[in-house]
């Protein structure tokens, strides 16, 4: 089972203004951008990642490269659309509390799953192709390094709210409850039986313990054991070592 630590991109000079910025070009991380992109990769520097992909967004490609530079030996950076930022349509490049006067924001505040930008697309639609992007990512991760194996995936702030929606088994409708602020990190851990959260918008702490190799877990009978390797630990188990 491989886990995949979502990272969005830092703060940029779009985020600073209010301004939805979407897919535009030239959107850059602004200084407090990039030492929050320099932190995130600070955090993992004694991870032994296996991959990073990246939005194809300049955004989020200036944050990867932060991560990769605290990463031994250099990783080559893979760019993958089905996580860039949803399509925006005619809301994009607009002030957002200008579209909060929208018809169409109580839709997105409340039942997302219904949304549909204007010119874009419906943030269902954006779910699953960026749900599907990191699942075959991830499998593709533990194909090739085996079962333990991290990666990371570097996005934007709605895909990830939808990524660890899906993962904790939400309805599309509830996933405006998950906050996920800029260079922040959330892990999954995708299994046969489920996937795992892990954590959700963290902003400091070493993420050392992630290559530890979870305890083995009790079987119960004759249970396979990939089954039991997978099972969620009744009372919440030991967690890591250190």
């Amino acid at each position: 089972m491989a886990t995949v630590i979502l990272v969005r991109h830092g703060r940029t000079t779009a985020n600073a203004s209010g301004m939805l910025a979407g897919r535009m070009p030239g959107v850059k991380l602004d200084a407090t951008g990039q030492k929050q992109a320099a932190r995130a990769g600070e955090r993992m520097k004694d991870l032994p990642v296996q991959a990073i992909v990246s939005s194809p967004l300049e955004r989020c490609r200036q944050t990867a490269k932060a991560i990769m530079r605290a990463q031994a030996p250099p990783l080559t950076l893979v760019t993958e659309k089905g996580i860039t930022e949803c399509d925006y349509g005619e809301w994009q490049g607009r002030q957002l509390r200008d579209l909060a006067k929208e018809k169409l924001w109580s839709t997105v505040q409340s039942q997302p799953s219904a949304a549909e930008f204007p010119g874009g697309e419906s943030l269902a639609a954006m779910q699953a192709r960026a749900v599907a992007a990191v699942r075959r990512h991830d499998a593709s991760v533990e194909a090739a390094h085996g079962a333990g194996a991290v990666w990371v995936a570097v996005s934007h702030g709605d895909i990830i709210k939808s990524v660890l929606a899906d993962a904790l088994g939400m309805h599309l409708d509830l996933f405006q409850r998950i906050t996920i602020d800029p260079a922040s990190i959330s892990i999954v851990r995708y299994t046969g039986s489920r996937p795992y959260v892990l954590a959700t918008n963290t902003h400091a702490g070493d993420l050392a313990w992630l290559a530890q190799k979870p305890a083995r877990k009790p079987r119960a009978g004759k249970r396979a054991a990939a089954t039991a390797e997978a099972d969620a630990v009744v009372g919440g188990g030991a967690g890591p070592t250190s």
